[in-house]
């Protein structure tokens, strides 16, 4: 080196840290990348990104590639260091140099590319991946030559190279996801994404209509009386039983009463020769369970019953899409009639109330993980049924009970400031 002349060695020099840069700022650009984007634009024909998920397949040979080339420049670049300390400033120098040399590749070469890197990886990933390929290519035998010893020496350490990382998320980690997705998903999708999540944690009895509540076709009522309900069920499809909902004989679609009514020919005999039989669901069905199943047997409502066989409620698919796309009724005060907000900024809230509709709606934090419904919930907490104009603390929410109907907690009404409480107030 004694012949080439300073300017050319402080070239060479300065050419060296900027290979330095491409190689940490590449590496980290890279490593940073999201998969699942760089996936979607390899599926979309972008060359660069094929280049680049194809380099990542194998981050033992990218990373030993990267640190070959980055250590040999840093190498390189300390000798001409000493080489123009020595022509400057003779043997004391060599100190002076060695620490500006570190600053500058700390700072030039390490920090500044490798956050502008972490901010912008893909600027930087997939034209660093046009380089890399054929330098892999080229490189091949020193890369598989590092790679053979430093996965010698992971194995000893009871890692395996070959896991390259190609966990699936889980779910409380898709749903941090679509939680960050910010404005790249809608809300209202990112809703029913989220929907779709809850699915897994949710079972029959979050959304089924409780047994007080079913409304059918009792064969034991007269045909007057059979034929008015058929006239005025708000529903498609109708529950039919004799005498007891244990006593079920199946399902009726109502369009296929209207026709036998219209031809006269509508009795209880022929009440009977029509209907379907009864789909039963086993209490405590996962959510995800239970589309699959309706789906499989094309099922619309299905019976929830408990290990006795005693009939719980009745679960319907509307109910089930109404988890994933949120609530919806042809008549906008069904929406709002089992909570209903006040002027002075409390909620009116019926004890027939889902818990799990309420927390979901309303962004309350009851506990979910008992009782279903508010009423189930405030009777748990008292271990009593509570008279009128009883006060007390649920979950830090004040709740006055407003009215009650035999054992039941009919109306009660909700503050939601959330007030702190003591350890004897729960």
């Amino acid at each position: 080196m004694d012949e080439i002349p300073l300017s050319g060695l402080f070239g060479a020099l300065a050419a060296l840290i900027l290979l330095s840069a491409f190689f940490s700022g590449s590496e980290t650009a890279l490593m940073t990348l999201n998969r699942y984007r760089l996936r979607h634009l390899a599926k979309q024909g972008n060359h660069r990104a094929k280049l680049a998920e194809a380099l990542l397949a194998r981050p033992d040979r990218l990373i030993g590639l990267i640190l070959l080339g980055n250590n040999f420049v840093n190498i390189l670049a300390s000798s001409i260091t000493t080489v123009i300390a020595l022509r400057l400033g003779g043997e004391g120098a060599l100190a002076v140099a060695t620490l500006i040399l570190t600053l500058v590749i700390l700072i030039f070469a390490e920090v500044a590319p490798k956050t502008t890197a972490a901010l912008h990886p893909e600027r930087i990933a997939l034209p660093a991946s046009l380089v890399y390929t054929p330098l892999l290519k080229l490189l091949l035998p020193f890369v598989r030559l590092v790679n053979l010893i430093a996965n010698g020496v992971i194995r000893l350490l009871g890692m395996p190279p070959d896991e390259t990382g190609r966990h699936s998320l889980s779910r409380e980690e898709l749903r941090t996801v679509v939680n960050e997705a910010g404005a790249m998903i809608p809300p209202r999708h990112q809703q029913m994404l989220l929907g779709i999540l809850d699915l897994e944690k949710a079972t029959v009895e979050d959304i089924m209509i409780p047994r007080n509540e079913i409304h059918g076709v009792d064969l034991e009522q007269s045909l007057d009386d059979i034929e008015e309900f058929l006239e005025t069920a708000p529903y498609t499809r109708i529950l039919v039983y004799e005498g007891d909902l244990d006593n079920v004989v199946g399902i009726i679609h109502v369009r296929r009463c209207m026709q036998e009514m219209m031809k006269e020919r509508l009795t209880k005999d022929r009440l009977r020769e029509i209907v379907k039989p009864p789909y039963y669901v086993p209490e405590g069905t996962p959510l995800t369970r239970l589309m699959v199943n309706f789906q499989r047997d094309r099922r619309r409502m299905g019976l929830v019953v408990d290990e006795y066989g005693d009939v719980l409620g009745l679960v319907t698919f509307a109910d089930l899409v109404e988890e994933i796309v949120g609530e919806f009724a042809t008549d906008p005060s069904d929406s709002i009639s089992e909570v209903q907000p006040q002027p002075d900024g409390s909620y009116l809230v019926t004890g027939s109330a889902s818990v799990r509709e309420i927390v979901r709606t309303l962004r309350w934090e009851l506990d979910t993980g008992g009782p279903k419904t508010f009423n189930g919930l405030i009777l748990e907490y008292l271990e009593t049924i509570p008279d009128p104009n009883t006060s007390l603390l649920l979950a830090g929410y004040p709740v006055e009970i407003l009215q009650t109907e035999g054992n039941m907690v009919k109306l009660a009404r909700i503050w939601p400031q959330r007030r702190r409480t003591t350890p004897d107030e729960g």
